[in-house]
């Protein structure tokens, strides 16, 4: 690189030395922070907003400003504008390739804008605004799958189906109240990622490269023009911190592993052995040796996804591990792992729509919790209402349950003689408060699995859903900042 080409670099005065060219090319961030053009456009619209009032920019200049910045997102808002910035052949970073962009359509003046600004505040308000943008995304998804949830479950009205623990047949539950518990996750999930989104929200924007802009500006400009809550409070901080990266991608493993749960439970029912669910074609493959397949990629694919979200997370912990005060170039790695994320929102919209096209086998299913002896914990808890101590009503209904296993029956179709030998607490009752509806209802505890709590709990949740929409919108969100 000659002296000429080396003038062209942002900071190229101290230096006098070309790079070494293997360097300059594996050093660039442009190949992956073309991402931020829209959130660099955004922050510098503001930035130029603030050196207006701080009459560093004439009403004019900050007009020419503007509009050439909103030209520059608009001819580059496609993907063969993208590639085109992504392979950018002398741009170090967006910030550059923006820079060099205002220079070609207005000249000096596009120089002016970095009055009183570090790149180093510049990413750190970029990936905020970007990581602000995909939470609002993944909420919106996550509302949808929550939604096509909702819609199955109220579909389901009294269908039953075994719970399991240890993956053994534990009690029947409401098929309802089995896929409410996602609901239950996702909403857990959405409001990690709010909170994420609520601490993040603080602008950067004049806190220079370290200690704070050398100008006098109204940092409160920025920040209320790009909808942030405040300014940032410490300068050092607002360049070095990543803190909202890491817990970003710690909360998207959260959502990664309730997908997993998800998908690998759909798995399992999919299967002959199973037989609860019919996997939709649209969503499925088939073998290429074995004709009568119907393979669920999609739940696999799923399953496997919280690896690289995980990662991701992993690989920031590590990049962020001892940084001393304040920026560090180490910090652009942390970019990376936030973009190779992206893929969860059009991820989840995708489980909702496969969600919405599954098809459960509900006879099936009943006759599996009808089996089993699901029914035991309702029969000692019949014993508990005849005033036998818990322990002692357990050990009762055990025998029971081993003494029918050897003539091959359930416990409903012992005879009252029968069951007398375990105790003379037996009554004809017995036979009422076994059936699955009794079993089902004896439930009936906020929480439980009893038709009255779940037909609650359906009300209850699609409320909380329709906020989480509404809170979700990007309307609300900036309103609220």
């Amino acid at each position: 690189m000659s002296n000429e080409e080396q003038s062209g670099k942002m900071w190229s005065g101290r230096f006098r030395e070309p790079l070494d060219k293997e360097f300059e090319q594996w050093q660039r961030s442009i190949v992956f922070d073309w991402r931020l053009l829209a959130q660099e456009v955004a922050a510098s619209k503001a930035h130029a907003s603030a050196l207006a009032a701080a009459a560093v920019l004439t009403p004019v200049e900050l007009e020419r400003l503007r509009t050439a910045l909103d030209h520059i997102a608009a001819e580059f808002d496609s993907d063969e504008g993208k590639a085109l910035v992504r392979n950018h052949p002398v741009a170090e970073d967006i910030h550059h390739f923006v820079e060099l962009s205002l220079v070609e359509r207005i000249g000096s003046l596009g120089l002016k804008l970095h009055t009183g600004r570090s790149r180093n505040e510049q990413i750190a308000t970029d990936l905020r605004l970007y990581v602000r943008g995909q939470i609002e995304l993944i909420v919106e998804a996550l509302a949808m799958w929550a939604e096509a949830l909702l819609d199955k479950a109220r579909n389901a009205d009294d269908a039953v189906m075994p719970s399991y623990t240890h993956l053994q047949r534990a009690e029947p539950v409401l098929v309802a109240h089995w896929m409410l518990a996602y609901v239950e996750m996702i909403l857990r999930d959405a409001k990690r990622l709010q909170d994420c989104a609520a601490r993040l929200n603080y602008c950067p924007l004049g806190s220079g490269a370290v200690a704070g802009a050398t100008l006098k500006l109204d940092r409160t400009i920025a920040a209320k023009e790009l909808a942030f809550t405040a300014p940032t409070s410490n300068s050092m901080d607002s360049t070095s911190d990543r803190d909202f990266i890491l817990e970003y991608l710690q909360a998207l493993t959260f959502v990664g592993l309730h997908l997993s749960r998800f998908a690998e439970e759909i798995t399992l029912f999919a299967t002959a052995e199973f037989g609860f669910v019919a996997l939709p074609e649209a969503f499925s493959t088939g073998s290429s040796a074995m004709p009568q397949k119907k393979n669920p990629d999609l739940t696999e694919l799923i399953r496997a996804k919280v690896g690289r979200i995980h990662g991701s997370a992993e690989a920031v912990t590590l990049q962020l591990k001892g940084l001393p005060l304040a920026y560090n170039k180490d910090m652009q790695e942390t970019q990376e792992p936030a973009f190779q994320v992206e893929f969860v929102a059009p991820m989840l919209t995708l489980v909702a729509r496969f969600t919405t096209a599954l098809h459960f086998n509900f006879e099936r299913m009943r006759e599996a919790a009808q089996t089993g002896y699901l029914n035991a914990m309702a029969g000692a808890t019949y014993l508990v209402h005849k005033g036998v101590p818990f322990r002692t009503a357990h050990e009762k209904i055990g025998n029971a349950v081993r003494y029918a296993l050897e003539k091959k029956v359930e416990l409903g179709e012992l005879s009252l003689d029968e069951l007398r030998q375990f105790g003379p607490e037996f009554s004809e009752d017995f036979y009422q408060a076994v059936t699955l509806q009794a079993t089902l209802d004896c439930h009936d505890v906020v929480g439980g699995t009893a038709t009255n709590r779940v037909k609650t709990a359906l009300t209850e949740s699609a409320e909380r859903v329709a906020a989480l929409k509404k809170a979700s919108a990007p309307e609300v969100i900036h309103a609220g900042a």
